[in-house]
């Protein structure tokens, strides 16, 4: 098995180095049983009764997963709303939680929710403001501040540090929504943060064909029990198979999130000297406004989310996204296709994004041939 002084690139592609004891096989088995057998005496050998609290196929995936994060522990869940949501329903009744004006929608608008129906008091902050943070908390009440960094789709950056010094003075926990970045360009917990939350489905994976979630925590406290245990009791886990698949896509995490970095930040920094783009949002470009903060958290490349305002308003927009060949029209963010999204339409009314913005998941393809699809798509 891998060790401590391996790099995590190692950890990852050897998947920690485990290997089948049955068999000796190297790639991990599938374990699909739902339940386990009892002893006479009623207890479990195994160390397993059911597999809504836990399945042998997680072990290995979160473990790793804590490693790459730096973690005490990881928790794998059937979606990233799915993990999100269960930590939320850990809060006590009446919890006050700060988060971004600009961040992943639905989870936006599960906290509105939960604000409307008096379960939460929420505050929507701008991203990265620590003056507008630091006058919203409420120390003592202040449960949770939440941090998406970089913001999708936007491109907002965050100081963690900063906001957890913050957070942590007025007795609040900072979870970090790091699913753009990954655990390959920073790492909240090394910053301070409490909790770190991923949408699987998207880089970690890289193939576009697993729905996943997970938590992972800087300590086994109290707090951590809880989602562990409401885990269980909601069934929001994850199937063996969908597991199994994450972690054989997590084998090649650090090559494609360096590769779809580098390329993105190609793409942005195209975009911005074309005359026929208004305005690029990439935390990679020097001009960014939290450029300085990104490079001094993220290591190695910006991530793979590229957004970008065409000149000609929202139906100019859409006509751009209608010409292109190679990205492809289609939601989501992370595969090793490269994917075009008109966002405003999709989260609807309210929402805060531009209507003319276009959101770019940069793939692993040839960073020429994703130049030319946006020539042409662009052409005046």
């Amino acid at each position: 098995m891998a060790d401590s002084r391996d790099h995590l690139s190692t950890l990852a592609a050897q998947a920690l180095g485990w290997i089948d004891e049955t068999t000796r096989a190297v790639v991990p088995p599938i374990h699909p049983s739902a339940t386990y057998e009892r002893a006479p005496d009623g207890s479990y050998p195994g160390g397993r009764t059911y597999t809504r609290d836990h399945n042998p196929t997680y072990d290995q995936t979160e473990t790793l997963l804590a490693r790459l994060e730096g973690g005490e522990a990881a928790l794998l869940f059937s979606s990233g709303m799915a993990a999100a949501t269960t930590f939320l329903e850990t809060l006590d009744p009446g919890a006050h939680v700060i988060a971004p004006r600009h961040m992943y929608w639905t989870i936006r608008r599960w906290l509105e929710e939960l604000a409307e129906r008096d379960r939460i008091a929420l505050d929507l902050v701008p991203a990265g403001d620590l003056g507008v943070l630091e006058r919203a908390l409420q120390p003592g009440r202040t449960a949770v501040v939440w941090v998406e960094t970089p913001a999708n789709p936007t491109g907002e950056v965050t100081d963690i540090a900063a906001t957890v010094r913050l957070a942590h003075a007025a007795g609040a926990r900072v979870v970090v929504d790091s699913t753009v970045a990954t655990p390959v360009l920073c790492r909240p917990l090394s910053h301070g943060a409490d909790l770190v939350l991923h949408s699987a489905t998207k880089q970690l994976n890289g193939h576009a064909d697993v729905l996943a979630g997970v938590l992972v925590t800087a300590r086994r406290d109290d707090g951590w029990e809880r989602i562990a245990h409401d885990r269980g009791y909601r069934g929001a886990v994850l199937g063996p198979f969908e597991c199994w698949l994450l972690l054989r896509g997590m084998r090649t995490l650090f090559l494609r999130v360096s590769r779809s970095a580098e390329t993105a930040l190609r793409i942005a920094e195209w975009l911005d000297a074309q005359s026929t783009v208004a305005e690029v949002f990439y935390p990679g470009l020097v001009t960014h406004p939290g450029h300085e903060i990104a490079a001094r958290q993220m290591v190695g490349g910006f991530g793979m989310m590229v957004s970008f305002r065409p000149h000609g308003g929202a139906a100019g927009a859409r006509q751009v996204a209608g010409r292109l060949r190679l990205f492809k029209n289609a939601t989501s963010l992370g595969g090793v296709e490269s994917l075009v999204e008109h966002r405003a339409p999709v989260e609807g009314p309210g929402t805060p994004v531009p209507d003319d913005l276009l959101r770019l998941s940069v793939g692993i393809e040839a960073v020429e041939d994703l130049i030319a699809d946006l020539v042409s798509a662009l052409r005046e």
